[in-house]
């Protein structure tokens, strides 16, 4: 994913779309990505039908204004004419307005043309007149995220075509996820950008995949900022543990109690993570113990095949960066309960009686 990010930080160009879940359907969990496009969820419809959901090498107008004023709405004010023709000279001059509003967008020399708010039947007309695809009430994250990887600007002024800067993509259309219609803009200019669908049977696991995946990036973000990495598996842990456990044989006093029990603490990061992919953990953290005291400092758990291995080998590995906060963080609460030795509980004040009533 980072390598397509050119070690940038920024998730802003990763786009997270969750499909809705439908229990009745019981799905599989499943993942997919568009690398190097991005796809909207939130966007109502176009001009140009579903048969006209494609443009090549499109010309992208960004946009936040009022597209639903040919028709007259007037709140709070009361309009008094003697003939309904008077009517319909309002409702011609209102969409005269928006004739020119739209003549305006179309002398951009775009082929496509977004907008954060609603777009009315007429102006519809128009742009499809013009052969131009026109889509509306796109969420407005959305078109933030739209504005920033296609290379365009959001604009609410149409006067000055020069000053507006586009927004590019090779190809625009309809796909399907599911039930659900995205609108897909791949080949964008910032190709770094992609979305993720995430498909699953019910909400919970939808929410469970989005939070595994924002950790994940998370760490390659900051691997990429610290490119320091440690073997995984379980294997950093025990070969902390043994170092510990060998100075805590050499130290006298009640300082190598506590340094046994830290050993302790960190045989238990193996421990749990055969414990949680269903594995014996006491048999696999014995012999990765046995493996570590017989020098072979590489070896973790393998749990694709339930044994130990050479995490060198099999290229596990994990952020320098994330390994040490959590060894930090997880001490310094330690010490923290540890010097909370007691707790100390005031009498709640007994309450009198009031004799002086206001």
């Amino acid at each position: 994913m980072f390598l397509c990010l050119k070690a940038s930080l920024s998730m802003a160009p990763v786009n997270i779309f969750k499909h809705g879940a439908d229990e009745e359907k019981a799905e599989t969990a499943r993942l997919s990505s568009f690398v190097g496009a991005i796809a909207i969820g939130d966007l109502v419809k176009s001009t140009l039908g579903p048969k006209g959901m494609r443009i090549e090498n499109a010309n992208i107008l960004i946009a936040n204004t009022g597209m639903d004023t040919d028709k007259i709405k007037i709140f709070g004010s009361r309009v008094r004419v003697d003939s309904t023709a008077k009517v319909a000279e309002i409702e011609l001059a209102e969409k005269e307005k928006m004739k020119e509003k739209v003549e305006r967008i179309l002398k951009h020399g775009i082929n496509c043309f977004i907008n954060r708010q609603l777009i009315y039947n007429y102006p519809e007309q128009l742009f499809a007149s013009a052969g131009v695809m026109a889509i509306e009430h796109a969420d407005f994250v959305g078109v933030e995220r739209l504005a920033l990887v296609t290379g365009g600007e959001i604009t609410s002024t149409f006067d000055h075509p020069e000053l507006v800067k586009l927004g590019h993509c090779k190809l625009i259309e309809e796909v399907m996820i599911g039930e659900d219609t995205l609108i897909h803009f791949s080949g964008v200019d910032m190709g770094e950008a992609c979305t993720i669908v995430l498909r699953g049977a019910t909400q919970q696991i939808l929410d469970e995949a989005e939070r595994s995946l924002h950790d994940a990036l998370c760490v390659l973000a900051q691997t990429v900022k610290e490119t320091r990495t440690v073997y995984g598996g379980g294997c950093s842990e025990m070969l902390m543990a043994k170092v510990v456990t060998d100075l805590a044989n050499r130290t006298p006093g009640k300082e190598a109690v506590a340094m046994e029990s830290f050993a302790k603490a960190l045989r238990m990061l193996p421990t749990i993570i055969a414990d949680n992919a269903g594995y014996d953990s006491a048999d696999l953290v014995a012999q990765l113990r046995a493996a570590h005291q017989e020098n072979k400092t590489t070896y973790g758990l393998d749990m694709t095949r339930g044994m130990i291995g050479d995490m060198g080998l099999l290229g596990i590995t994990e952020s320098f960066q994330v390994k040490r906060q959590v060894l930090l963080s997880a001490a310094e609460a330690a010490e923290m309960i540890l010097r909370v030795d007691d707790i100390i509980k005031a009498a709640p004040r007994k309450r009198v009686p009031d004799h002086h009533p206001c």
